[in-house]
């Protein structure tokens, strides 16, 4: 498990504005990153992809000003943003790669160096990169604009490795979920700071999620043909269930900060 915090997140993890970094939370953030994945393909194989990508956006839009205006992390309107940003990076990268014709290796190195510069300037302005630091609006924005590149990156970086580079759903599933174990074993094993290592994973949860959820729902020769819109709803299922237990978690949390005031 990566955790992003500082020595003093315990002090912070009340006045926090996104949620505690725990397996659970990795498990939900996969699960979002294949459903925008798999949500996304439905949408464009039954309606006109402009139009869904204006209601994905106005969705987005609503979705985030909801979060922005949570005076503290509440797990439904949290996740129910994450899902949005999912589905809306995963057609907003699209339309980049596949319809305006931009090569994925370009796309993909355009979004990582887009990434590397916002990070640079929110710690030029903010002074950290860690999520338990997000206390206050201006934090989030920058948070959530991270949280939109790095969907738009895994996304080009999931097709280029499955299309461009010819691995196919199957072995670019195994490439992401080996990618993804490195910066635990890293930050175990090579002190690597833990900010960094939260931040590499995060990235690789997009093309790790959509991997799987490519592979599960896709008609390519190594899909298992499942059908993007059996795949969206059993993410679906998954997500729900699974932020009840986190919301549950937190309400038990707050009752047992306010028992000990």
């Amino acid at each position: 498990m990566i955790d992003s915090s500082t020595p003093q997140r315990t002090a912070r993890s009340a006045e926090a504005l996104v949620p505690r970094v725990t397996a659970l939370f990795w498990v939900v953030k996969v699960l979002t990153t294949g459903m925008g994945e798999s949500f996304a393909d439905f949408l464009d194989d039954r309606t006109d992809r402009d139009t869904a990508l204006l209601v994905a956006t106005i969705v987005l839009v609503i979705a985030l000003i909801a979060q922005l205006a949570t005076p503290r992390c509440r797990a439904w309107v949290y996740w129910f943003a994450v899902v949005m940003v999912g589905i809306w990076g995963t057609m907003a990268a699209d339309t980049i790669d596949f319809r305006w014709k931009v090569p994925l290796p370009v796309s993909t190195l355009g979004f990582l160096l887009a990434l590397a510069g916002l990070f640079a300037a929110w710690y030029r302005v903010e002074g950290t990169l860690a999520v338990h630091d997000i206390t206050t609006a201006r934090r989030q924005v920058w948070y959530w604009l991270a949280v939109i590149v790095t969907f738009m990156l895994g996304t080009a970086a999931g097709d280029l490795t499955a299309s461009r580079m010819h691995l196919g759903y199957r072995w670019s599933l195994v490439l992401f979920a080996v990618l993804i174990a490195l910066p635990a074993v890293a930050r175990r094993w090579a002190g690597v700071n833990a900010i960094a290592a939260f931040w590499f994973a995060y990235v690789l949860t997009r093309p790790l999620g959509a991997s799987i959820a490519d592979w599960l729902g896709g008609d390519r020769f190594d899909g298992m043909h499942l059908g993007t819109g059996w795949v969206s709803l059993a993410a679906a299922v998954a997500i729900v269930a699974l932020v009840a237990v986190l919301d549950r978690q937190d309400a038990r949390r707050r009752a047992a900060a306010v028992a000990a005031a």
